[in-house]
């Protein structure tokens, strides 16, 4: 029997989704929760672009929770706390890119007790943070021994990201530098990458300071630079990087940095992605010390298809659905679970019924 899932939310992430359920042998799409009341009623294969799966698309989260389903794979822009409760009260797992990687046992607290009441599981996953941040460097470090240092770092040309009220609003690209720097980029993304950088200090057992240090920098056009948001002008925000740091006696352990820029040319200081280009970078520094760097999730300006990133966010939370519902009532972590796999595309699969 196929693991019932509710798409919640069909951004980007959410498209990316449905079209990742489609794919997987072991899950079926059962329902759809929108936000726009211009897509309710519609068929949700319409709205990702698949063509019609007979699931009418509902604004309605009392039709939700009513919904007779496995999981939830929760995408909205930010998550509601009170919403993933709901979900998980009523029965459903619960799997999203938006929040709870590694909350604390004070923070995580009352969606435990509404994952046990509904003897249900909650698991906080992605890209970054919620696979490079965290996940993929603590799997790396294993090749190591005398670990001193973990770093997980994006390099992003955001020129490709067609979501421009969220570059402008919520990520201050085209604001003044004092606007940028006082906006809400900067609390939106403790939350998840703080529990990032935890992750790694509790598992690779750093003596590392309670506090983790957060930093950002921006810098300046210095010329008009083209945009999804339109022309970012001189003086305006057009490159952002965040960073995110564990210390023993003063000196980093763990660093989880993003670097977002509107191309490498015309900025104010002058930076660059380097000679690797976009990428995602993890170093591991003990016996041996290594680099490793991940490409093909960052799309090329100009370039044909989606932006790959979110198609991985969206594949990481669909690859997990059967390993959460097998799970443990309450919220696991990537600590909690099994390795986690694609599957096969169905023209290379053995199928049902195949030996092995």
């Amino acid at each position: 029997m196929a693991l019932r899932v509710v798409q919640w939310a069909t951004g980007g992430v959410g498209v990316a989704a449905i079209r990742g359920v489609l794919e997987h042998p072991e899950l079926e799409l059962a329902g759809c929760w929108v936000h726009s009341a211009a897509k309710a009623g519609r068929d949700a294969g319409e709205i990702a672009g698949t063509g019609p799966l007979g699931i009418t698309a509902t604004s309605s989260v009392d039709e939700i929770l009513a919904l007779q389903a496995d999981a939830v794979i929760y995408t909205p822009l930010m998550g509601d706390s009170d919403e993933v409760a709901a979900l998980l009260r009523s029965g459903k797992n619960v799997v999203t890119p938006v929040g709870w990687l590694y909350p604390s046992e004070r923070s995580g607290a009352p969606l435990r007790a509404a994952a046990l009441e509904g003897n249900a599981t909650l698991h906080g996953t992605g890209i970054a943070p919620g696979g490079i941040s965290e996940k993929f460097p603590l799997m790396l470090s294993a090749m190591s021994t005398g670990v001193t240092f973990v770093r997980a770092e994006e390099y992003s040309d955001l020129r490709t990201y067609e979501a421009p009220d969220v570059l402008r609003h919520v990520m201050g690209f085209g604001e003044t530098p004092d606007k940028a720097l006082t906006g809400p980029m900067q609390k939106l993304l403790d939350a998840g990458f703080i529990q990032a950088v935890r992750m790694c200090v509790d598992q690779l057992g750093f003596a590392a300071d309670p506090k983790v240090r957060a930093s950002q920098e921006i810098a300046v056009a210095t010329a008009p630079i083209d945009s999804p948001m339109g022309p970012i002008e001189p003086g305006q925000v057009a490159a952002r990087k965040f960073g995110w740091e564990a210390l023993v006696d003063g000196e980093p352990v763990v660093r989880v940095t993003v670097n977002w820029l509107m191309g490498e040319e015309n900025l104010d200081p002058a930076w660059s992605f380097g000679p690797d280009g976009q990428r995602y970078e993890m170093e591991v520094r003990g016996h041996p010390d290594f680099t490793v760097s991940v490409k093909g999730f960052q799309s090329e300006v100009g370039g044909q298809g989606p932006e790959y990133g979110v198609v991985g966010t969206a594949a990481h939370c669909v690859n997990s659905v059967p390993a959460v519902c097998a799970a443990a009532p309450g919220i696991a972590t990537y600590l909690d679970l099994p390795l986690i796999s694609g599957k096969a595309a169905p023209d290379k699969s053995r199928g049902v019924g195949a030996d092995g």
